[in-house]
């Protein structure tokens, strides 16, 4: 009992065992922001990519903006996926960048080998080693800044003085409805004297 206690009072909340705990597998959130969400915004550079590559004068333009989405997607997906796998395997820590250049590793060399032969497979799992662990290492860097400077303007978003666009207080919006029913009162009018 009171080992048991001792081992809970030595468990911080910054420890390895403590952050696996938290980021377990089974928590969807968690796969969903470091597999799901970075796949699909690979897949939306890819499209872009797609329409701003040198076959854009092609008629077939959303074949090709489709086929660089997919092919951003499937990249990024076996990368981050591998990654994740071997953070579990290995109960590390999700910033760990040994998890991301030995699932880039893994991740190039599978697609490698499909893609080009063996000789691929030793160029891809370089590539997509380094290529990533940097990727990863900028963005936890790149993250916590982004994120910082949001939560210090509330009002991130401002809106210029010329934009048609106006936030609106609650004297404003009432305003306003008193306006929309007195058009809507009017042409109901119209509608029943017509009648």
């Amino acid at each position: 009992m009171a080992s048991e206690a001792n081992s809970a009072d030595q468990m911080t909340p910054n420890s390895p065992s403590s952050s696996s705990s938290n980021l377990s597998s089974s928590n969807p959130d968690h796969w969903k922001q470091r597999i799901l969400i970075p796949t699909v915004l690979a897949g939306i550079a890819g499209g872009s990519a797609g329409l701003l590559s040198k076959h854009r004068n092609n008629p077939g333009l959303s074949a090709i903006s489709a086929i660089y989405a997919s092919n951003f997607a499937i990249v990024t997906g076996c990368y981050c996926s591998a990654r994740e796998f071997v953070r579990v395997s290995r109960e590390g820590k999700p910033d760990d960048l040994l998890n991301s250049a030995i699932g880039g590793f893994g991740s190039g060399a599978i697609l490698g080998r499909l893609q080009a032969g063996p000789v691929g497979a030793a160029r891809y799992s370089v590539m997509f080693a380094v290529i990533g662990t940097a990727v990863d290492h900028a963005t936890s860097k790149i993250m916590p800044a982004i994120i910082n400077k949001l939560k210090e303007k509330d009002d991130w978003l401002v809106l210029p003085e010329w934009s048609p666009i106006k936030i609106l207080d609650e004297e404003a919006v009432a305003a306003k409805r008193a306006r929309e029913e007195k058009i809507y009162r009017n042409v109901h009018n119209l509608k029943k004297e017509e009648s």
